[in-house]
């Protein structure tokens, strides 16, 4: 897959060929929405608790006689249908994490990029220099598109982006290692330079065995 390669004003600089077999894979959406699902996982908190009826503070002494009073049977105060009773099957701290197939998450990866792709909503930049400051990055966004919304990939060490890109509103710089599902779909464009497609381009390859079964 070939596209243009631009500069950071948005002017073309030549062309650059995408591996077809990460930018121009199936999309599976099936795939998409299980790798979300998975990363919205792991990010919950899992920290709600409530109090059962043990461990609810009060007495467990029955409240009134079993029969003769015309109201409902109840035992302590510190029944569920009290206010201030204890919880029935309520939430305790947990862990929401579980696994996903290092091959699946690969192949959700290409999915997205795939996908961008289709749509013609990536931008694949020579260079993203900048002096360092969020309204240069911005600037530069706009120029290449006008997306507002936008995911940038880059190498760390370019510590200018970095800090350039941390008060965005709406657009998020991350390194070609930290790429991931969520993010990619996220965002309305997707704006990486020339040496973070390479990057991410060797690290979604699939292998000689991978691509035979697939």
């Amino acid at each position: 897959m070939k596209i243009e390669l631009k500069n950071i004003s948005g002017k073309a600089v030549g062309s650059i060929d995408l591996d077809d077999s990460v930018f121009g894979a199936e999309v599976h959406e099936h795939l998409l929405w299980e790798a979300v699902k998975w990363q919205l996982a792991k990010r919950r908190a899992g920290t709600a608790s409530t109090k059962r009826f043990g461990e609810v503070r009060g007495s467990t002494k029955k409240i009134y006689k079993q029969k003769g009073t015309g109201q409902a049977r109840h035992g302590a105060k510190k029944a569920p249908v009290f206010v201030g009773g204890g919880s029935v099957f309520g939430p305790k701290p947990r862990d929401y994490e579980y696994m996903m197939p290092r091959k699946a998450k690969k192949a959700a990866l290409r999915a997205a990029l795939s996908l961008r792709a289709s749509e013609q909503k990536i931008v694949v930049l020579d260079n993203f220099s900048t002096d360092g400051k969020t309204k240069s990055v911005a600037t530069a966004l706009a120029a290449l598109g006008g997306s507002t919304k936008a995911l940038i990939v880059d190498a760390k060490t370019n510590e200018n982006l970095v800090r350039g890109a941390r008060n965005l509103a709406a657009s998020q710089w991350l390194a070609p290692e930290g790429l991931n599902v969520y993010d990619i779909l996220r965002h309305d464009t997707l704006v990486l330079t020339k040496d973070a497609a390479q990057a991410v381009t060797e690290a979604l390859k699939p292998k000689q065995k991978e691509a035979s079964h697939a």
